[in-house]
């Protein structure tokens, strides 16, 4: 594991035609958000803990790829500054002054630094037990998708709808780097993660998305500033 400063060097679901969230503690899916890099000598065994995580239904696994390390002999190519700067930005509110890899977020709340499977579940069953106000479905129309979320209260703060793409799996030869010679494979690999739309919970939330590709979809309501993650559910067409 390795700590960066700032000044060194961006969602129970089962995958099918469709799936719905609604509450913690019920049928909302725990985000478990992975920020890992294929330069990392200490993130394999978090990147398979996450494969791990793509068995369960009750959560939405993501690797998040970073590009902190790039500078050392290996570009990653599936790592992007927006990735880098949603890390930071959890750590800031965190209160935290560096960022780590291997670091999970959970429910965009909890923190894991390092291969720690222990504290993962504890944080899990934390965020499954915590309370949400917002309901979020999510349905298939046609080709599109119908994005409906819905809240018992005002959000103070208000949140964001975010739309996250991503390859379900893939697998690298690293060729330099701390990893050199090693085969490794990747899942849930993050390929887009955009803020479509900001909602505070007065009224019911709508909107079609049409997804290009046959990537999955993962829909999460979020406190504004990288706050909780509120509610999350997952759409694929496989």
């Amino acid at each position: 594991m390795v700590r960066f400063g700032f000044i060194a060097a961006m969602m129970a679901v089962s995958i099918g035609s469709m799936a719905v969230s609604e509450e913690y503690g019920k049928n909302n899916p725990v985000v478990v958000e992975l920020y890992t890099s294929q330069g990392c000598s200490s993130c394999p065994p978090a990147d398979e803990l996450l494969e791990k995580l793509t068995r369960k239904g009750d959560v939405i696994p993501l690797a998040l790829h970073v590009n902190y390390w790039d500078y050392i002999g290996w570009k990653d190519q599936f790592a992007v500054e927006a990735h880098t700067k949603r890390q930071k930005s959890y750590s800031a509110r965190a209160g935290a002054r560096t960022i780590y890899t291997p670091q999970m977020v959970v429910g965009g709340v909890d923190h894991v630094v390092g291969f720690k499977p222990m504290d993962l579940a504890e944080a899990m069953e934390i965020r499954r037990k915590a309370q949400t106000p917002v309901t979020l479905n999510i349905t298939a129309n046609g080709t599109s998708i119908d994005v409906m979320a819905t809240s018992d209260t005002r959000i103070r703060g208000g949140a964001e709808i975010v739309i996250v793409r991503y390859t379900p799996k893939q697998t690298v030869d690293i060729l330099r780097g701390e990893n050199a010679g090693r085969k490794l494979t990747y899942n849930n690999i993050v390929t887009s993660l955009e803020r479509v739309a900001k909602w505070d919970g007065r009224r019911d939330f709508t909107m079609n998305f049409n997804p290009k590709g046959n990537e999955p979809v993962v829909v999460m309501v979020q406190e504004a500033n990288h706050g909780p993650i509120l509610a999350a559910a997952l759409f694929s067409a496989n």
